[in-house]
């Protein structure tokens, strides 16, 4: 190969940038959405709460179809950032918010933060940061929900509970992550990127036909 050929062949071959690698805009867009999902935590502490409590009274373990909003932060995460980490970061900071507004769960609030944000993180690397449809963003859902369950069965005692109990919140919990968190995030992520907000992200680009 002539010094010429190599000069004109040496950027094809090149390593390009990673897919993977967080830009400084991925940053900050990890950082608002999880400061604006703590604060939709911090409304759903009360009003979800509520309808948790409500729900449980009428059929022990059903309280769990509430939980879905608790979890919507890393759907969006990864949904948006399409990042490795995203989930995880923005589960985790959005938790960290609502503690720090006082959840009256305290500190365990960051802890189920970080276990929901990794149940969702599992999935979207499962499908190795690729796919991010609405499919994909409902099984998020239902891995943050799962994570959560596993999770109480030790920080709120919830082992000592019956079969009953375990099987009909599982099922609960996994329906309204598949629901609130999942379909929901989803929808919310094609409305952002409907007003141009994610033009540079490829979830913006996708839903404009940018790319």
């Amino acid at each position: 190969m002539s010094q010429d050929t190599a000069l004109k062949t040496a950027p094809a071959t090149q390593a390009q940038p990673s897919r993977f690698k967080w830009r400084v805009i991925d940053i900050v867009i990890a950082a608002v959405l999880g400061v604006a999902v703590g604060l939709l935590f911090v409304f759903w502490n009360v009003a979800g709460y509520a309808w948790f409590s409500a729900m449980d009274a009428l059929t022990p373990g059903f309280g769990g179809i509430a939980v879905g909003i608790w979890l919507i932060g890393g759907v969006l995460g990864g949904l948006i950032i399409r990042k490795p980490g995203a989930a995880l970061f923005v589960e985790t900071l959005a938790a960290t918010v609502s503690m720090l507004l006082g959840s009256q769960w305290s500190i365990e609030t960051v802890y189920s933060g970080i276990i929901q944000g990794l149940g969702a993180e599992l999935i979207f690397l499962l499908f190795l940061y690729r796919r991010f449809n609405v499919g994909v963003a409902a099984l998020a859902g239902i891995g943050s929900a799962v994570a959560a369950w596993v999770l109480e069965l030790f920080l709120s005692g919830n082992i000592e509970m019956g079969g009953a109990f375990l099987t009909i919140y599982l099922i609960a919990c996994s329906i309204s992550g598949a629901v609130l968190a999942g379909v929901v995030g989803w929808l919310l992520t094609r409305a952002l990127a409907a007003t141009g907000a994610l033009n540079r992200f490829a979830a913006g680009r996708e839903v404009r036909g940018l790319s």
